[in-house]
């Protein structure tokens, strides 16, 4: 079974349209006739895409077709690039305890407020939040600043202060990346 959905929201038309085409296509087609029927689905299926012919400002992941009519293979290629780029941004979030960090625009988010990263903080807070137990200072120069072991820096140590420092500021979190004797983790 398909894991995209596609949910045809007060558009019979279309539906009946799509549903005989729908040996062809990539995705599942699903009928919502009124917005209860409509949450309905949306709470019971992930990976949705609603499309109808007006907007609903309370509804994310829409298509509206305002501007009829369609050809219907134009109509299949925006529905597919739709369903890409939910694709490409779902798999862009990372959740990492109370946070959200999203990969693409590197910002790490709590209740709407968002904190601007870099791509070494990035790339540091994902690696940390892999590993289970403390991460040395010698092990991240390896694997997130790409140093060999043997060189004197305290670039690691250098950065996550910052880090920690921007945590605290934006987050009021002094605990997200603690410092223990074996190197740094995350909480």
């Amino acid at each position: 079974m398909n894991d995209q959905n596609l949910i045809i929201y007060d558009f019979n038309s279309l539906y009946k349209i799509l549903e005989e085409l729908s040996l062809d296509l990539n995705f599942n087609i699903i009928c919502a006739d009124n917005e209860n029927s409509l949450n309905d689905k949306i709470q019971n299926i992930n990976n949705y895409l609603i499309i109808s012919t007006r907007k609903n400002f309370n509804i994310n992941n829409q298509i509206v077709l305002d501007n009829l009519p369609i050809n219907i293979s134009n109509l299949i290629e925006k529905i597919n690039i739709q369903f890409l780029k939910l694709q490409f941004n779902n798999q862009s979030r990372v959740k990492i305890n109370k946070y959200s960090i999203d990969l693409n625009s590197r910002e790490m988010i709590f209740n709407n407020t968002k904190l601007k990263l870099t791509e070494k903080e990035t790339n540091t807070i994902t690696y940390l939040s892999k590993v289970k137990k403390p991460v040395s200072v010698n092990e991240l120069e390896e694997n997130v600043w790409s140093y060999q072991s043997d060189i004197e820096t305290h670039t690691v140590e250098t950065h996550i202060y910052r880090l920690r420092k921007k945590i605290l500021s934006t987050f009021e979190d002094n605990d997200f990346i603690i410092s223990k004797k074996d190197g740094y983790q995350i909480k």
